[in-house]
């Protein structure tokens, strides 16, 4: 696959280097990461390349993608090939404790409401103790003003379809502590986003 016809994302692009800032205060130089929903593969690529360190495992939930993923990703020994993962799909293909991290960003508010705990369960069983998850995205926060660009951009996504939509903050820390996940960290991201981090509490 010829690497200019690989699929882009402007906003993969725009994000990764403030996301990969973040992920570097949090990860060792040397760490073993899940990525889901991957998607081109751009994210993958910069911070596995930005890292030679960290294990990078990228995954996606549509077979078609996975040739997309391994084009974007050749050449960089860190970057496994990739998974076919759909988090709603129980148990997930990898073993129980053996990420240091797992890594989703963008996914929560364009899957039904279901993905988000499954997402949380599954993490919590792949991450090895003191491990985490960093989501990465934007969220409706509870007593917070919601910022323009996020209130169309949640309207658009229900007219889109109706089971999308930015989740609440206060409903995924909920569901997190029932996967045995606690909101450690909540980081400002350009463009209203927010990284936050769970940490897998045993």
């Amino acid at each position: 696959m010829n690497p200019a016809d690989l699929p882009y994302s402007p906003a993969a692009e725009r994000n990764a280097a403030p996301i990969l800032a973040q992920l570097q205060t949090w990860l060792p130089a040397n760490a073993s990461v899940l990525e889901i929903a991957s998607g081109t593969g751009q994210h993958a690529r910069h911070f596995a390349a930005a890292q030679p360190g960290w294990d990078w495992q990228p995954s996606e939930a549509r077979s078609e993608a996975l040739p997309v993923l391994a084009a974007r990703g050749a050449g960089l020994a860190n970057i496994r090939p990739p998974l076919l993962l759909d988090v709603q799909a129980s148990p997930w293909p990898v073993a129980a404790a053996c990420f240091d991290a797992v890594f989703v960003a963008n996914l929560l508010h364009i899957s039904p409401w279901d993905a988000t705990p499954a997402l949380l369960q599954g993490a919590a069983r792949c991450l090895k103790p003191g491990g985490w998850l960093a989501v990465y995205g934007p969220f409706l926060v509870p007593g917070e003003t919601l910022a323009p660009s996020n209130a169309a951009f949640d309207t658009d996504l229900r007219l889109r379809d109706d089971r999308w939509g930015l989740r609440s903050l206060q409903q995924v820390q909920a569901a997190a502590g029932a996967a045995g996940l606690v909101l450690d960290e909540r980081c400002a991201m350009p463009a209203n986003n927010l990284m936050l981090r769970f940490l897998a509490h045993r």
